[in-house]
């Protein structure tokens, strides 16, 4: 970028993921905007801004991972700080949405609690957000800013080909139904079949496979999915894929929670490879299991912020 788009560009890290800060603005070229996070002996929290933003177009990165509530408060008071310190316009980027899997009332009295942390965004003082791969795309409707939806399945199928997967010997394997149509796109792209699994879940995060619906039976399978939490269901999915007479299974996802002992269920399961992006920093566990490979979508957010800033056209990433 030109140095005047960079005096007019400025990009900030929360705590929650400063390195893929860094390689959005490694990949725009301008450097990462000064400002710091601080907690009080109490544990408030206290931003400070270290440059001048009056007037500049500003973007804050903080996904909002575990800690959830932590860095959600921080994101808070960094679009606070920003608005008062004149900033022209404060978009928030949050490449893993938390609290996304409480999108509608599943049950009597219990919250949408992603309607309200939209809504905490909102009245934070954001004029924009973005986000990668949410987990229901009606989330996007919960926001009365403009909100840019961004996709990380160009950056996960170009290692998945590395990988030699895809054609008509690979099967991509929807782990619900409600899954289908991402695992859908997938095999459109890899010119490869499709199949699901159809299962029910008699409690949170405990996952029971029911049944496989397509054959799997001789191919290389790729399980899709948008996060991987405790890997129960992942796990589970891989095992019913190889008893139904799949050939290899491997997985595939855009957010890498890895709740619980999700890594040790990847390490003992059939899994070949499980692919994730960089949206939620791997802990030193999840970095070490040598069947993850890490994709990063730096390039992806830094293109998708340059257009942002200039007023072009994000949907055509996506074409």
């Amino acid at each position: 970028m030109s140095r005047t788009d960079s005096d007019k560009l400025k990009i900030f890290a929360g705590r929650a993921n400063p390195v893929l800060a860094q390689r959005i603005c490694d990949y725009l070229d301008i450097p990462l905007a000064s400002g710091r996070t601080d907690l009080f002996p109490d544990g408030e929290l206290i931003v400070k801004v270290d440059e001048d933003v009056r007037g500049r177009d500003c973007f804050i990165v903080q996904p909002t991972s575990h800690p959830i509530n932590a860095h959600l408060m921080e994101l808070f008071v960094w679009i606070d700080c920003l608005k008062r310190a004149s900033a022209k316009r404060v978009t928030a980027v949050i490449p893993y949405f938390g609290y996304a899997r409480q999108d509608r009332k599943a049950k009597p009295r219990t919250p949408i609690t992603a309607k309200l942390v939209a809504n905490l965004i909102t009245a934070a003082g954001a004029d924009r957000a973005l986000a990668m791969d949410l987990h229901a795309g009606q989330i996007q409707g919960f926001f009365d800013i403009p909100f840019d939806h961004l996709y990380a399945m160009p950056v996960l199928i170009d290692e998945l080909r590395l990988l030699g997967l895809g054609g008509e010997q690979t099967v991509v394997v929807s782990p619900d139904a409600g899954g289908v149509e991402r695992a859908r796109a997938f095999s459109k792209r890899l010119g490869a079949g499709l199949a699901i699994i159809d299962k029910r879940r008699p409690a949170p995060n405990v996952s029971e496979i029911m049944n496989i619906v397509g054959d799997v039976r001789g191919k290389k399978t790729i399980i899709i999915d948008d996060i991987i939490d405790t890997a129960g269901t992942l796990t589970n999915a891989a095992h019913a894929i190889i008893n139904a007479g799949a050939a290899s299974v491997s997985a595939c996802a855009s957010h890498a929670v890895f709740s619980g002992k999700a890594v040790q269920r990847i390490t003992d399961s059939p899994l070949q490879h499980v692919v994730v992006t960089n949206t939620i920093p791997l802990s030193e566990v999840g970095a070490a299991c040598p069947k993850v490979r890490v994709k990063s979508v730096g390039r992806l957010l830094g293109e998708a912020i340059k257009r942002i800033h200039h007023g072009d056209s994000i949907s055509s990433l996506f074409v």
